[in-house]
């Protein structure tokens, strides 16, 4: 089913919340029961409805000249996962999967349980955001011209032929967030993220709702998705063997994409705030504490034109978000603390990814064209024309974003010229990565 939350205003917008507000404006009560009568519609006069219609129009002009809809989008984001020192001293592997690139960004939280059975379960979550992020930017770099069969036809034609396309072992919960945009209405560009998921990772999102220098407030955010409301049993998406499970069906694992994917679309506007997160988050984090971490972390904007936030404060946010959920475990001089399943949350792998919503450049066209060159020859010269595979399956460390890099530092024409090529370093107080924007 998909929903749409294309309003700005305030509140939070849960997945499968009605947005609009119902109004009684006569009631009789009778014996402590409510009796609703009907209330006649008055005539609103010509110059009333005119004045109406004049602040309508100035809200939609500021609204328009805040946000500049009609211009294309994209995400520069920053990742970061861990696993939980307790699960660490137990031998277990780190099982979760994040993604970072301009057009999608995605979390995959594999079954760790799966290594009982001699299986990697880090190798599907993996591999499924690598080729979902292949074929998300195939599809949906704008200006680009794609053949109307390999066009973007949504969030779950992409994530199964993804699944198809893969050919891993294992079990994980999914969660994507795409940028689109193609949207236009009233003729004009209105870029959207659509929002796909599968399972209890969870995405959040925040925006400045009283102008550019207000804080961040929740505009949307996604529920989970866990059968019987166990917090150990997420729906997933699988492929397994006889070793697990004889009778796997990969036809199952289409109709879970198919009919269990919960769909939302939501506008976006440049300045926007996406955090998405593995259950080691939400369960250890309550929503006020989220917001709070990313207004407490990112400096109050400056009067004038918007400013992107820098890469390496990206990446700040998304390890301070992980290191509050794993210290919810650890008790302290008034016992455990409280979390959203109750005191001490729960010991887990925790990977998060935070992104911001900024303008599509010129600068990010040419870099991508080559990067996407770059990677095309990578492919064929370092692992083989017949296993690409393998290149595609090498691990970043905790803290990663893009490979690649566009520096910001200079202005105009020559900041448009600039390319790196540079792999990313993980000191985050590095200086030279404080200069640039990585291109995500």
């Amino acid at each position: 089913e998909l929903k749409c939350f294309c309003c700005s205003s305030g509140g939070v917008r849960r997945a499968g919340s009605v947005p609009w507000a119902v109004q009684l404006t006569s009631a009789a009560h009778f014996q402590g029961s409510v009796m609703v009568t009907r209330s006649p519609t008055f005539l609103v006069g010509t110059e009333k409805q005119r004045g109406l219609l004049d602040e309508f129009q100035r809200r939609d002009q500021h609204f328009t000249e805040e946000y500049q809809k009609n211009k294309p989008l994209c995400f520069s984001a920053k990742t970061y996962q861990k696993t939980h020192p307790g699960k660490m001293k137990a031998g277990h592997k780190d099982a979760d999967a994040t993604l970072a690139s301009p057009m999608l960004l995605g979390v995959a939280d594999g079954v760790s349980q799966l290594e009982e059975f001699g299986m990697d379960a880090s190798e599907l979550p993996n591999e499924l955001l690598r080729v979902c992020e292949e074929l998300g930017m195939n599809q949906l770099i704008p200006d680009r011209p794609v053949n109307p069969q390999d066009s973007y036809r949504g969030p779950v034609s992409l994530l199964k032929e993804a699944y198809e396309e893969t050919e891993s072992l294992g079990s994980t919960t999914v969660l994507l967030a795409v940028l689109d945009n193609s949207t236009k209405i009233h003729g004009k560009l209105h870029p959207m993220v659509a929002v796909l998921t599968i399972g209890d990772c969870e995405l959040l999102m925040l925006r400045r709702l009283d102008g550019r220098q207000s804080p961040f407030q929740a505009v949307f955010h996604t529920e989970m998705q866990r059968i019987d409301g166990h917090s150990q049993t997420p729906l997933q998406l699988a492929r397994v063997d006889e070793r697990v499970d004889p009778d796997f069906d990969e036809e199952l694992a289409l109709e879970v994409i198919e009919r269990g994917s919960a769909v939302h679309c939501v506008s976006a506007y440049e300045g926007d705030i996406i955090v998405l997160g593995s259950d080691g988050i939400f369960d250890n984090l309550f929503l006020e504490e989220i917001v709070d971490i990313v207004n407490d972390s990112l400096p109050d904007p400056k009067p004038g034109n918007f400013v992107a936030t820098q890469p390496a404060l990206l990446s700040q946010i998304a390890r301070r978000l992980v290191e509050e959920s794993h210290a919810k475990s650890e008790a302290g001089p008034h016992g455990l603390p409280d979390t959203p399943i109750g005191l001490g949350g729960k010991m887990d792998d925790t990977s998060c990814v935070v992104g911001e919503v900024v303008e599509w450049t010129k600068a990010h066209s040419e870099v991508w064209a080559q990067v996407h060159k770059q990677n095309q020859w990578r492919n064929l010269v370092s692992c083989g024309a017949m296993d690409n595979m393998a290149c595609r399956s090498c691990h970043k460390g905790e803290d990663s974003g893009s490979e690649h890099e566009l520096d910001i530092s200079n202005e105009g024409a020559e900041r448009d010229r600039a390319f790196h090529s540079n792999s990313m370093s993980a000191d985050d107080d590095s200086d030279e990565e404080e200069r640039k924007c990585v291109l995500q």
